[in-house]
């Protein structure tokens, strides 16, 4: 286990949170002793669902009719229905509002060309319901499906909620992926609706997307009819694209009369896999497990308050954009941003930060090793005095990443490292604003999920490196995956290792104080001499260094056994010496283990990723052992894979 036990921060015992006043409230209502014990509360969650679940909506007010069953089937997975009885509607959830949040702005969103868009919250209501008015038109109805191939500007956000205002379904993918890959998504799905865009902007660059949309029109038979967001003005002319409309045209359509309410376990988002090892698999997300599940991390986990202004950098292709909009039923406001966090330098996102004096500011921990790298110091260039949280996710932060966002960033924050993903639409491990955090920690499993760490015979264990499962069953598992009409797809992908238990493909270690250290992808750990080891543990050590931007390590066979080879990106300037390799060697040998000690040290320049951010080091172990990446669609640049192929250093 590598976590020092470092406390790097402790909540002030002034502050009322909302997980406390929670906490009071069921402990009132259920007979259950809080005593300021989170512990007890989780696992008072975990043994009792219904009372929490059922808490939890009373508590916080879901809009809709709850019904009288909490749970149907229960203890089965999958097959457990949470509120088999309930109607309710996303978009009614998200767009509620009464004179007390009237004057805080539903949506804020930024470019990186410099624009800024404000919407009110009666205007955002006005504008989803204009848009859900003219995709009820076009014959939208309860399971359509609209697809959006979108910038992460308020067209997407509009889009989603007027979807969801219909109880139809979204699904959206980021501009940046090519024809390819977003009809490996979009075909799979079959939509009624295309909204789209005429370009972007991305590092200063502006690119059309014109004849890639006429493309994606035609390669969809299922449209019916298509709209197009004028983003960029050098672009107006959009007649190759076929019977497309204007999105700014569609808002003044009149507005739909009411919400339609569908069942809490009837579809509303499709998200997709990263597609890395073959066609991306189309996961479905419920209505309810999806703001049941968000209700609980925004308030209770990450104490997102009325008035706070919540962003989060992410593409319209990555879960977090979404768990981002659910901040709306929380009385926050949603800010976004589209473009380049490194425009025009990286000290872009910090200045927004001060001038929307951001609540809650939320990034990968690649993004935050990358400002770190670049030596950029936040709390020197912008006023963070608004922020009271951080979240962290996409791949583990290591402890120079903890102690970076104390020392460079703000001293009392909460940091809320977050793990959990596109399979679940929420997170199963993340912050607690009660407890301490520290270094390299996550700090608790999340209310309501029974996770726990087991070893290959299924025993839970706690101390040592595992597979990071969920035992029982929780609101936002995915309804099943589009066309998997059997649910064989879906029951291999979480439950073929333990019977009847989720296992999320993460290995970790559950610390004594209850919290979780990730050691990275369990798919992608090491096996030399038969012993499994996290990758994570390796980046830590190796990306300390100064000399280096990022790594990536994999497992390659040879000699009947599997011997670990570390690529490393460096900095302009440095060289990959016979001292720089020694000084790596012995510095993981020291800090984890003789076993985790590279064979062979490579230097490249650039690591191939997915298109939210996250190294891919089952592509990378693919091309060194001579196998075919299936979709190098899935990749934001596929070309890197080149540098990894037929390397004399790795012949065996």
């Amino acid at each position: 286990m590598s976590s020092s036990a470092r406390l790097l921060w402790s909540p002030t015992g002034t502050v009322d949170t909302q997980l406390s006043q929670f906490a009071r409230t069921v402990a009132s209502e259920s007979g259950f002793n809080w005593e300021d014990d989170y512990h007890k509360l989780w696992e008072w969650s975990v043994i009792k669902p219904e009372d929490f679940w059922s808490a939890l909506w009373d508590w916080h007010g879901i809009i809709g009719d709850k019904g009288t069953r909490i749970i149907e089937n229960p203890g089965k997975m999958p097959g457990t229905k949470f509120f088999p009885d309930a109607t309710l509607n996303y978009a009614e959830n998200m767009l509620s509002f009464d004179d007390t949040l009237r004057d805080i702005p539903g949506l804020i969103a930024h470019g990186e060309d410099g624009r800024r868009t404000e919407l009110s919250r009666p205007d955002l209501r006005d504008k989803v319901l204009r848009l859900a008015g003219w995709m009820q038109a076009r014959g939208v109805v309860k399971g359509d499906r609209v697809a959006g191939y979108v910038p992460n500007s308020e067209v997407a956000l509009i889009a989603m909620l007027a979807t969801a205002s219909l109880g139809a379904i979204f699904s959206s993918c980021s501009p940046d992926f090519g024809i390819t890959g977003v009809t490996d998504r979009f075909g799979q799905i079959e939509p009624k609706i295309l909204i789209s865009i005429n370009g972007y902007n991305y590092n200063g660059k502006t690119i059309d997307k014109r004849e890639v949309v006429a493309q994606l029109v035609e390669a969809l038979p299922t449209v019916e009819a298509v709209l197009i967001d004028l983003y960029l003005d050098d672009y107006q002319d959009i007649s190759m694209i076929t019977a497309a409309s204007i999105f700014s045209e569609a808002l003044n359509h009149a507005p739909l009369e009411s919400f339609v309410r569908v069942g809490f376990n009837d579809p509303l988002f499709i998200l997709y896999s990263s597609g890395t090892t073959g066609a991306p698999k189309c996961i479905v997300h419920s209505v309810g497990g999806t703001i049941s599940q968000h209700v609980k991390e925004h308030r209770l986990h990450a104490d997102i308050r009325q008035g706070d202004r919540v962003f989060y950098f992410s593409t319209c292709g990555w879960m977090m954009w979404n768990w981002l909009v659910s901040c709306l039923m929380a009385g926050a406001t949603a800010i976004v941003y589209e473009g380049s966090p490194f425009y025009p330098g990286p000290e872009r996102l910090w200045e927004m930060a001060e001038t929307e004096k951001l609540s809650l500011f939320g990034t990968s921990a690649k993004y935050l090793d990358a400002v770190r790298k670049e030596g950029v110091i936040p709390a020197n260039i912008a006023d963070l005095s608004a922020l009271r949280t951080l979240c962290s996710t996409g791949s583990p932060l290591s402890e120079e990443g903890f102690d970076f966002v104390y020392e460079c960033i703000k001293s009392d924050i909460h940091l809320s490292s977050i793990s959990g993903g596109t399979d679940l639409m929420a997170c199963f491990v993340l912050g607690c604003p009660v407890l301490p955090v520290y270094a390299g920690e996550i700090q608790v499993r999340g209310l309501g999920m029974d996770v726990a760490i087991l070893d290959d015979d299924g025993k839970v264990v706690a101390g040592e490196q595992g597979e990071l499962c969920c035992l029982t069953p929780f609101p936002s598992m995915p309804v099943g995956f589009w066309k998997d009409d059997d649910g064989s797809r879906y029951h291999a992908a979480y439950f073929d290792m333990y019977e009847n238990i989720w296992r999320h493909g993460d290995w970790g270690t559950l610390t004594q104080r209850g919290g979780i250290i990730i050691h990275g992808r369990s798919d992608a750990t090491l096996n030399p001499g038969g012993v499994r080891i996290g990758t994570a543990e390796i980046y830590r050590i190796v990306e300390a260094f100064d000399e280096i931007i990022e790594a990536l390590v994999i497992g390659q066979s040879a000699d009947n056994d599997v011997r670990i080879v570390l690529f490393v990106r460096l900095k302009q300037g440095s060289v990959l010496s016979d001292d720089l390799q020694q000084r790596l060697r012995t510095a993981i040998r020291k800090d984890a283990s003789p076993r985790h000690v590279p064979a062979v040290i490579c230097a490249v320049t650039d690591i191939p990723r997915t298109r939210s951010g996250k190294i891919t080091e089952l592509a990378v172990r693919d091309i060194v052992h001579g196998r075919a990446v299936k979709n190098t669609e899935a990749l934001s640049n596929p070309e890197a894979l080149e540098q990894f192929k037929d390397r004399p250093e790795l012949a065996t």
